[in-house]
């Protein structure tokens, strides 16, 4: 009883005090504003870029010329030769009968010869003294010539018969790389048939297939580069170079309506990279760039010139999905997009976007929705 009487005195007491009452809440803080940038219009040069593969301006392909079980492999992909290093040995066995039946045959037929010859003098001789006709010294004579063609004849045939042993070893034709090769030991050899893929290292090309309807811009562009690999450039992203030469083929692919352009790299671009690298090429028109986003153009684009771009970085890459933010109200929506020539810090947009729509320059924060539109 008595303490029910102290519990109800002291309760309260308590109360009063404020002990044991929840804390006021706090107001919520505002998500910090992530900056939007409005897609506009660029008046720049006509450009386009295509995907390229390098190649070796100096590349061969190395081939047997005999029939004949493949006996040695001497080299493997990613060694370097000299001219006339052995690569490959060919089962020589045949040839090498062929060039013994060789030797026998010049050594009968320069028997014949000497008979031939001997046979001939004595006849001259007794026509001399008058105890042979004219005849018998006139087939004399012919049996000689015949003697001596047989000789000429055996010798070419045992000179072919050395130079086919001769190809049972393959050989590089210059300093170079093996870049593949296609036979292993044991292996059947024809001729014709490929051994290795070489290539002399250092001078490299790009080899790209422009399309038949962007061959007027290719052919009268004002500028050309090759986007070389991330790894042997600079940056994450690599670098851009422009071509010591650069070469139109002749002729259109009569399937894929394209025209193969050879672009030749500097002597000094060639160091970290290897044939049947992936490079971008542009070609650049000789309009100059006139506007970047958000600026008006100093003068009317030439129809079709007037292209969307916006920020590189605010592009989000996602394995196969190019995509940036776009505002919507106080919020982000992903929209996919389709990208065209990159302008140095800004990229086209191709597809995806309509010029006045702002989008996120921090893609990863409006993903996250870790912030509101500003």
């Amino acid at each position: 009883m008595f303490y029910r009487h102290l519990f109800a005195v002291a309760l309260p007491l308590l109360l009063a005090s404020g002990v044991g009452a929840q804390p006021a809440a706090r107001p919520a803080a505002a998500p910090p504003s992530i900056p939007t940038v409005v897609v506009g219009p660029a008046v720049s040069a006509r450009t386009a870029e295509f995907d390229a593969t390098l190649q070796a301006v100096r590349q061969s392909t190395v081939a047997a010329q005999v029939p004949g079980n493949v006996v040695a492999l001497l080299v493997k992909a990613g060694d370097r030769v000299r001219a006339g290093q052995p690569i490959a040995r060919i089962d020589e066995r045949d040839v090498q009968a062929a060039l013994a039946r060789g030797d026998a045959g010049v050594a009968q037929a320069e028997a014949e010869l000497r008979n031939a010859r001997l046979a001939a003098a004595r006849a001259r001789e007794l026509r001399t003294q008058g105890f042979v006709s004219q005849a018998a010294l006139d087939t004399a004579e012919t049996q000689l010539q015949a003697a001596q063609a047989g000789a000429a004849q055996a010798q070419a045939a045992r000179s072919q018969a050395a130079l086919a042993r001769s190809f049972a070893g393959v050989t590089a034709p210059f300093d170079a790389v093996v870049l593949a090769t296609h036979v292993e030991p044991g292996d059947l050899a024809a001729p014709g048939r490929p051994v290795a893929t070489l290539y002399a290292p250092g001078r490299l090309r790009a080899s790209v297939q422009v399309p038949a309807s962007q061959s007027a811009l290719a052919r009268h562009s004002a500028r050309v580069e090759v986007l070389l690999p991330a790894a042997a450039g600079a940056g994450s992203e690599g670098r851009w170079i422009e071509p010591a030469s650069r070469t139109e083929l002749p002729g259109a692919d009569a399937v894929a309506q394209t025209v193969e352009w050879r672009l030749e790299l500097p002597a000094s671009a060639g160091a970290g990279l290897s044939p049947g690298m992936a490079v971008r090429v542009r070609f650049t028109g000789a309009a100059p760039v006139a506007a970047a986003v958000g600026e008006a153009p100093a003068a009317a684009p030439p129809a079709g010139a007037a292209r969307l771009v916006v920020p590189a970085a605010a592009v989000l890459h996602r394995g196969e999905l190019t995509a940036v933010y776009a505002a919507q109200g106080d919020q982000f929506v992903l929209k996919p997009v389709r990208l065209g020539a990159r302008h140095g810090a800004q990229v086209e947009v191709v597809a995806g976007l309509k010029a006045g729509e702002r989008i996120a320059l921090d893609p990863v924060r409006a993903g996250l929705g870790a912030g509101a539109v500003r």
